[in-house]
């Protein structure tokens, strides 16, 4: 959550009104901006426009980051235009009814279909191809894509899955993951969701809907998987993610292969003193520890199972096992606002991660698995080099810096059992 119009952040969110000249409809007033539909905007104008505009919110040519573009009125292929958003699919085929009278409504609707496909490809890739080529250390994609459209979770026979139709679909848009460098899918929850194990499912898919998309294009490594949520649920901004609800969310994120998550808020989630209150309580109470957990636990089995080279994916994505730290090993204290873990990994706790968890190598990197021979080595030679005693030591040193003598168990905010 962060004040995305300040330039040069890490999280660099464009709107609509942020990069270029975005051709697009106000439903509410009807209004067209821009052209209205792709193929009636100016390229070369939204073009000019984008390069000064990324110049400014991402000044720094060197730094590093995470450029999401926000542009949500259309959708890229024709079919995806449903609901409020067939207004643009109106205004494509009422233009080349305008430009030929002669075309039967058959044939001006698929020139139509043609033409805006064209044409909002030339405006989407075009400006990653613009980002990746100005700020290429910033990771760019677009914010809900690829989707997965698996709502209906009201049924009782709900999997979660995404449709033979959409996975059709999300191969069309070849040509946006061979552009992006990153991909951003959504995972919000609504009430009907809330400490339901179907928010699993939903969320599960959708990510690994993601991975398998980002695996379509022919190059050397995939695009990391970046997953949006909130820490509310969409239908009820007041009322806060159970623990189980961030386990269904984040926690499932990071074991099917998620490589981190944007915690995103809205101005009106927080809108006085007491909702940001709450939220403040929120965050050092449930989500802070449990992001601090799920971190330290996915660190932990890189290292030993995947040598530091890879993360670690679950062996069946279909399952529930989770990147979580066993609390009879560690402790999460809350100290002076900062969270400390303290422990060390058994070596029962490094066979779990290996029958329930394979590696995902970075880019240019080797990571076979360990065996669990192999990992008691591991075990052993960290020990021996006291690697984590130093770790308990440092904690140790920030703790001295804080007058430990302070630390009562008031200070000890909570043990995650999880």
């Amino acid at each position: 959550m962060l004040l995305l119009q300040v330039p040069g952040q890490f999280l660099s969110l464009f709107y609509t009104d942020r990069l270029g000249l975005y051709p697009h409809v106000d439903l509410t007033s009807q209004k067209q901006f821009n052209g209205g539909i792709p193929q009636k905007g100016n390229l070369k104008a939204s073009m000019s426009k984008a390069r000064a505009d990324i110049n400014y919110y991402i000044p720094s040519k060197t730094s590093r980051g995470l450029a999401v573009i926000d542009w949500e009125e259309w959708r890229p292929l024709w079919d995806r235009n449903w609901g409020t958003k067939k207004i643009y699919q109106t205004l494509s085929l009422a233009h080349v009814m305008h430009t030929n009278r002669s075309l039967t409504v058959e044939q001006a609707t698929e020139k139509a279909k043609q033409q805006f496909q064209v044409a909002a490809k030339s405006f989407m890739s075009g400006i990653l191809a613009m980002g990746r080529t100005m700020r290429p250390n910033y990771l760019w994609g677009f914010y809900l894509f690829p989707n997965c459209y698996n709502y209906g979770w009201e049924r009782s026979d709900y999997t979660g899955q995404c449709s033979k139709e959409v996975r059709r679909q999300n191969d069309e848009l070849l040509w946006l993951w061979e552009s992006s460098t990153a991909l951003f899918p959504s995972v919000y929850l609504q009430i009907p969701l809330a400490d339901n194990p179907r928010a699993t499912l939903m969320v599960r898919n959708r990510v690994q809907e993601a991975l398998r998309v980002s695996a379509l294009p022919r190059r050397s490594g995939t695009a990391p998987v970046f997953v949006y949520m909130r820490p509310v649920f969409v239908d009820q901004n007041k009322r806060f993610l159970s623990q189980g609800d961030l386990v269904s969310t984040i926690g499932e994120s990071a074991a099917v292969g998620a490589s981190g998550a944007v915690v995103w808020g809205a101005s009106a989630d927080y809108d006085d003193q007491t909702s940001c209150e709450a939220l403040s309580s929120y965050l050092s109470s449930t989500l802070n520890p449990y992001i601090t957990n799920v971190t330290v636990a996915a660190r932990l089995c890189s290292t030993f199972l995947c040598q530091g080279n890879g993360r670690c994916v679950r062996k069946n994505y279909n399952t529930n096992h989770y990147l979580h730290l066993n609390p009879e090993s560690f402790r999460i204290l809350h100290v002076q606002n900062r969270y400390l873990v303290l422990g060390r990994p058994t070596l029962s706790d490094l066979k779990t991660f290996s029958r329930r968890f394979t590696c995902q190598c970075y880019k240019g990197l080797s990571c076979s698995p360990r065996t669990q021979r192999e990992l008691a080595k591991a075990l052993m030679f960290s020990m021996k080099q006291g690697l984590y005693q130093k770790a308990h030591t440092l904690n140790k040193a920030m703790l001295d810096n804080r007058q430990q003598d302070s630390i009562t168990k008031d200070t000890v905010k909570k043990n995650l059992k999880v």
